[in-house]
């Protein structure tokens, strides 16, 4: 029978602790310089794009981070989503309403370093001024549901 010698073991051990650091969690490392815009969920209306910071959104349970970057005047009409929706403000002007109706009068403008929490399930639109770069968090999935399925844009409908 052959015996495992202790400089044997040593290496098995240190072998079995770097498996083990490989599954854990890595940290998250990213330059605003070096984030890749790309095109938005076609869900949306056109002229949006987005970055995925971390994770994957349309899965469920998954946590996610992503980025959007809207033009100046960009609009989402009355909408909802199954999941809460954690938006911080980078930068310009995100303004909020609340309901199924689209109502200028009631809405309420964050700037850049504000951060909202819009409940799962909870209709609500926006419009933003300048260009404004939103970050969104949470536990997917993270989908959008319009109030009217005629605000839907095209794309999504064909």
């Amino acid at each position: 029978m052959k015996r495992v010698t202790p400089s044997c073991l040593a290496f098995l051990m240190l072998l079995l602790a770097e498996a083990s650091l490989a599954q854990e969690p890595r940290h998250v490392l990213l330059a605003a310089d070096s984030v890749e815009w790309g095109p938005a969920s076609p869900k949306l209306p056109p002229g949006a794009q987005f970055a995925i910071l971390h994770g994957d959104p349309t899965k469920p349970g998954a946590p996610y981070v992503f980025r959007a970057k809207l033009p100046d005047g960009y609009s989402v009409p009355p909408h909802w989503h199954p999941v809460d929706e954690n938006v911080t403000v980078i930068s310009g002007v995100f303004i909020l309403g609340f309901g199924e109706q689209f109502d200028k009068t009631s809405m309420r403008a964050m700037e850049a370093g504000s951060y909202v929490l819009l409940p799962a399930k909870r209709p609500h639109y926006n419009v933003v001024r300048g260009e404004t770069i939103l970050q969104f968090h949470g536990v997917g999935p993270y989908d959008i549901e319009y109030v009217n399925p005629l605000d839907t844009p095209n794309r999504e409908r064909t």
